[in-house]
């Protein structure tokens, strides 16, 4: 296992963002927003006539760039009527911009840019993001990151551009991580990072390796690791604030690489991508990494379970019986259902630690993709109140989610002969409710939101502030459950 090239490069480049009442001097590209309709900025020197006859209609996204004979270059950016999707405007213009690194963007033509700090959060999202790109194993870097943004706008707007340039730097995170080759990535790999970075932003870590395992009895992650070469990883972060208003877990699904084990995949671009399979890890890492810097009040708790899957003399067959530390007994019949394995092991373990709400985010099921798409994850929850603040986050963070039925009768599709249950349905079953209805048996009574994320984790083109490559997907949106929570009632 190489170890040689650092998996987290957007920590070492990340950008200076401001906010000032002038563009300074060194600046590199200009953008200026026009909206679909209304005045143009005088500043610009083209009215709407000439912008109409040049074909810039100011449509949501739109550009028109016009180069200087000296001095910065001006991007003009289409804002549609101005309450639109903020951070595709941002990256509108960053990509506009090409590979400039200095850019400066007037928020003032914005409706309530003045006073409401979320519209300079999601423009910094949207910019940073869009010129995202994984330099790593190339030998020569496929684009350039932003280095220096500044905003023009007042004092308000100060707070939302810390706040968009921190949890962009999440997102960014998780991509690195999710990018990066597991041949670059293992579990005792991701463990060293874990143990590298969290004091460094405020999270305590636990590593628990092989012999920890065994004696705290991790069945599903034990078994799904039993035909790999690379040891197991029980990874646990800890942010405690002073005060804290009450207890977060996260969980996040770790396989470093799923070739599905004995239940093994076919040779196709799935399987090439599934590197991308420890997403749901990358993202609840990169949130809890976050959560200093942007003052959550909340205790959260992250458990990683993380391993790969693979096929040898040593893996788990098909029909073996697996007995969890809470005395739950399940049998395998697929073990490329193995994600709700490992991390039904996490899941008991936020349950006996007695958090107020447990959230758990997984590529866990192809059945959510195909319901749902590569825009939206699906969500499942045992209670409405976790569930609702599950979807202001994505509101706020601009990760959809949408909300699915844990409809309990689907459950006897996992009854076992031999054993408590089965690790999934045969198939044809609806496996993203089944499988969701296999992790709640672990939470108990603890209020409990899942979200299946195997749509968005991975970008096919360049659109919004997606780049092509692993997504980052979650981040975000985990970040915001652990600010606006509240301790649900059970």
């Amino acid at each position: 296992m190489s170890t040689a090239i650092n998996p987290v490069p957007s920590l070492e480049a990340q950008a200076v963002v401001s906010v000032v009442s002038e563009i300074p001097d060194s600046t590199q590209s200009v953008g200026v927003l026009v909206g679909s309709d209304g005045a143009v900025a005088s500043s610009l020197g083209f009215d709407r006539d000439r912008l109409n006859a040049l074909g810039f209609t100011g449509a949501v996204g739109e550009t028109l760039v016009i180069p200087p004979s000296n001095g910065p270059i001006t991007v003009v950016v289409g804002i549609g009527d101005g309450l639109t999707d903020l951070r595709s405007v941002g990256a509108a213009f960053a990509r506009a911009s090409g590979k400039l690194t200095d850019l400066a963007l007037d928020l003032t033509a914005l409706p309530g840019s003045v006073d409401d700090p979320s519209v300079a959060e999601a423009v910094v999202e949207g910019v940073l993001l869009s010129r995202y790109h994984y330099p790593v194993l190339k030998n020569e870097a496929p684009g350039a990151p932003v280095e220096r943004l500044t905003l023009v706008g007042s004092g308000a707007a100060s707070a939302g551009a810390e706040r968009g340039r921190v949890l962009a730097r999440a997102t960014a995170l998780a991509r690195d991580l999710a990018n990066t080759p597991h041949s670059h990535l293992s579990a005792t790999r991701f463990s060293e990072i874990a143990i590298e970075l969290g004091p460094r932003f405020g999270v305590d870590v636990e590593v628990f390796e092989p012999e920890a395992l065994v004696e705290m009895k991790m069945a599903g992650l034990l078994a799904i690791n039993a035909g790999s070469a690379e040891e197991a990883r029980l990874i646990k972060l800890s942010y405690r604030p002073e005060g804290a208003a009450g207890s977060l877990a996260l969980v996040g699904k770790g396989l470093m690489y799923d070739s599905g084990g004995l239940s093994l995949k076919p040779s196709d671009a799935v399987h090439a991508q599934m590197k991308n399979d420890m997403s749901g890890a990358a993202a609840v890492f990169a949130a809890m990494l976050s959560l200093g810097d942007l003052g959550c009040t909340t205790s959260v708790t992250g458990y990683l379970a993380c391993t790969d899957n693979m096929p040898s003399g040593t893996a788990t067959a098909l029909g073996d019986v697996i007995t969890y530390r809470d005395g739950t007994t399940v049998e395998m019949l697929d073990t490329d259902a193995e994600g709700r394995v490992v991390m039904a092991d996490t899941l008991i373990l936020a349950r006996e630690q007695g958090v107020d709400a447990v959230v758990d985010i997984a590529t866990l099921t192809g059945s959510a993709m195909r319901a749902l798409g590569s825009d939206i994850a699906a969500l499942f929850a045992n209670n409405d109140a976790i569930a609702a603040q599950v979807e202001a986050a994505s509101e706020n963070s601009g990760e959809s989610v949408w909300r699915l039925p844990l409809h309990k009768p689907y459950r006897q599709a996992i009854d076992s002969l031999t054993a408590d249950m089965m690790n999934c349905a045969p198939i044809g079953k609806p496996d993203a409710i089944i499988a969701s209805l296999f992790l709640s048996h672990f939470v108990g009574d603890v209020p409990w939101a899942h979200i299946d994320m195997c749509g968005p984790a991975q970008a096919d083109s360049a659109t919004g502030l997606q780049v092509p490559g692993c997504s980052g997907w979650g981040a975000r949106v985990l970040a915001h459950i652990a600010l606006g929570f509240t301790p649900p009632a059970s």
